[in-house]
């Protein structure tokens, strides 16, 4: 098989209604709007890194004594659902024998929700983990440092340890952060994509949104 491993971004790939994670959770818990945009600049501008902007945004999150019920509702709000074809897709590819990974900025109790047994089914999971008490209060924060430009860092990370050529993966996402790691993909799918540049650079662009149209450029 020409394609030995796929890897996944979240918010509007594997998960539909959603762009970006992060907002829906800031709107939601309704948090200082000013203190997010400064953030952002901040990050934009090379003031930040991605890490700080990412633990600044999720401790005011901690500050408003936010708990895991408070993300599901969240979650459930947004009306957050799989995107259509996601199980099947990913059945199809672990039956073939490909590695499968999320690289991804989004936050992890949504595929913890969306996809309960998501830690079986992907090989690597590069993500921003929240971890939660017994009581539901947030117990520990660990941003991924895997975004952005960083996301490629990431797919040479696990094609180097999977040994795996970066010829032989596949990447599939749909938004500007997800460039450079197309860039170095064998094989570069934009989902359904709301970047323009990402449509440009990319192989394929599916614009019908089921997953199980990438099965075709995989298999």
């Amino acid at each position: 098989m020409k394609y030995k491993l796929v890897c996944f971004d979240v918010d509007g790939t594997l998960v539909d209604n959603l762009e970006y994670s992060w907002q829906i959770f800031h709107d939601f818990f309704d948090v200082d709007k000013e203190k997010r945009k400064n953030a952002k600049k901040a990050f934009y501008s090379g003031k930040i890194s991605y890490l700080e902007w990412a633990r600044h945004d999720i401790n005011m999150w901690v500050e408003l004594c936010k708990k895991r019920d408070d993300f599901i509702s969240a979650i459930k709000n947004a009306k957050l659902k799989l995107m259509n074809g996601a199980q099947d897709t990913l059945s199809e590819l672990k039956e073939k024998g490909l590695k499968l990974a999320i690289i991804s900025g989004s936050i992890s109790i949504i595929p913890e929700f969306l996809i309960p047994d998501f830690k079986n089914i992907f090989d690597d999971i590069y993500l921003s983990w929240i971890f939660f008490n017994d009581d539901g209060s947030i117990k520990e924060i660990k941003p991924t440092a895997y975004d952005m430009e960083h996301k490629a860092t990431a797919l040479k990370e696990i094609a180097e340890k999977e040994k795996i050529k970066l010829s032989e993966c596949v990447f599939v996402g749909d938004h500007h952060n997800d460039v450079k790691i197309a860039e170095e993909a064998g094989l570069s799918i934009a989902f359904n994509a709301h970047s323009e540049e990402l449509k440009k650079i990319a192989n394929v662009n599916v614009e019908k949104k089921d997953l199980r149209e990438i099965l075709r450029y995989i298999l």
